[in-house]
């Protein structure tokens, strides 16, 4: 603040001009602006086109009359250096800059650290306020044999409101990780906007209790997102040579196919009544399967009628004969890759469709299609005969979660 106040004694004329400017930027923030509304407001300020890039927004460009600015030539929304007048760095998450044409203005400098310093708040805004929680208050929430007095109080001391709607996520990891570690890094990276989110490991299981006041949607889409991401797989980027779309790079810190984290998600509910929300979480949960984010995060909203096959007992689905003929398949050298292909061709319900799906050449997933059938002994290009591949894919899955109960139980 003291290098702006000597700046602005030096401006002289244009001091007034400049504690103008200031007013402005703080009635954004008062206002509680978004990201578009500070670059189209700042545009319009500046005269010209103005610019905002974070991990979270993405690049946000307005022209000075308030329209989105056109993308680049090259169509990737890029902003050549010679066009950009001024620029002020966000730190790790991004920058702010002008497109002034011609030289920069006197005011353009306090513009761009106003805007900037808006930008953080705006940015410190919608990141999550997230915590790791006390395990033994989180059972609590979640018991369904405490009062509804000593769950309330339990809500209160983890700083959620018991008169707010919760919704609960269920995170698994692979053996030899940390759960909680690998929960706080992904729900970190989730850019969940505005939310409550309290985090504690029960068991081999991460419990992840969210709250939003604003009653905002399923957090399973922003999961999804960071899950591709940590596997070096951003949404909309190919990933060649794999399916499933996910890279192998080990050493990078980055999730691979096996050995990503699995999400289930539940509804949202009435907070004292928290503990179904986390039994929605945990049956999605028997429903993931490591290979791509796609599989990785599933959202109970998301089954529908498929969550009754999980009411099913787990020896009468690893008993059943086609599970028996996904295992052999999965058990044999290649196996792997064929129940990624098979996953997306059901998925995607036609050859081209998978193709694209998993970013490889559609003759090359018509000749792995015709091998699955020889292998499997029907039809795949049937609509009853993908219908009985996806009912084997998804009793595989139920019988071989992690969180099945075990033959014995």
């Amino acid at each position: 603040m003291r290098g702006l106040l000597l700046r602005l004694s030096a401006l002289d004329a244009d001091a007034e001009s400049a504690v103008r400017v200031i007013a402005y930027f703080d009635a954004l923030v008062a206002a509680r602006a978004d990201a578009a509304a500070l670059v189209r407001a700042t545009a319009a300020l500046a005269e010209c086109t103005a610019g905002l890039a974070t991990m979270s927004t993405g690049r946000v460009r307005y022209d000075h009359d308030g329209t989105p600015a056109p993308p680049s030539p090259d169509g990737a929304g890029a902003v050549e250096p010679e066009r950009i007048s001024g620029w002020m760095s966000l730190g790790d998450d991004g920058r702010v800059w002008l497109e002034r044409p011609g030289p920069a203005r006197a005011l353009d400098e306090i513009v761009l650290e106003r805007m900037a310093i808006a930008a953080r708040i705006i940015s410190a805004r919608t990141r999550p306020s997230l915590h790791i929680a006390d395990p033994a208050l989180v059972e609590l929430v979640l018991s369904d044999r405490e009062s509804a007095e000593d769950r309330a109080r339990a809500l209160r001391l983890l700083g959620l409101l018991p008169d707010v709607a919760v919704r609960a996520v269920a995170i698994s990891a692979p053996v030899g990780t940390d759960v909680g570690v690998q929960a706080v890094a992904l729900v970190a990276r989730g850019q969940l906007g505005p939310r409550t989110v309290r985090v504690a490991v029960l068991g081999r299981t991460a419990a992840v209790l969210l709250q939003d006041r604003a009653g905002g949607a399923s957090p399973a889409r922003d999961l999804h997102r960071a899950l591709a991401e940590r596997a070096g797989n951003p949404v909309g980027e190919p990933a060649q040579g794999r399916p499933g779309g996910v890279r192998s790079e080990r050493g990078t810190g980055r999730w691979e196919g096996v050995d990503q984290p699995r999400v289930g998600v539940g509804g949202p509910v009435e907070a004292l009544l928290a503990r179904v929300s986390w039994q929605q979480a945990r049956l999605a949960l028997r429903f993931t399967a490591p290979g791509s984010a796609d599989n990785a995060v599933v959202d109970y909203a998301e089954l529908g009628s498929v969550a009754l096959l999980a009411d099913l007992p787990v020896d009468r689905l690893r008993a059943d004969p086609d599970v028996w003929t996904l295992d052999d398949l999965a058990g044999r050298a290649g196996g792997t890759n064929d129940i990624f292909v098979l996953e997306a061709f059901c998925r995607a319900g036609s050859l081209r469709q998978a193709a694209a799906g998993l970013h490889l050449h559609h003759s090359s997933v018509a000749a792995r299609i015709a091998h699955l059938e020889d292998l499997l002994g029907w039809r795949l290009n049937e609509p009853e005969g993908r219908f009985r591949a996806r009912l084997a894919l998804l009793a595989r899955r139920l019988a071989s979660s992690p969180s099945a109960p075990s033959p014995s139980s």
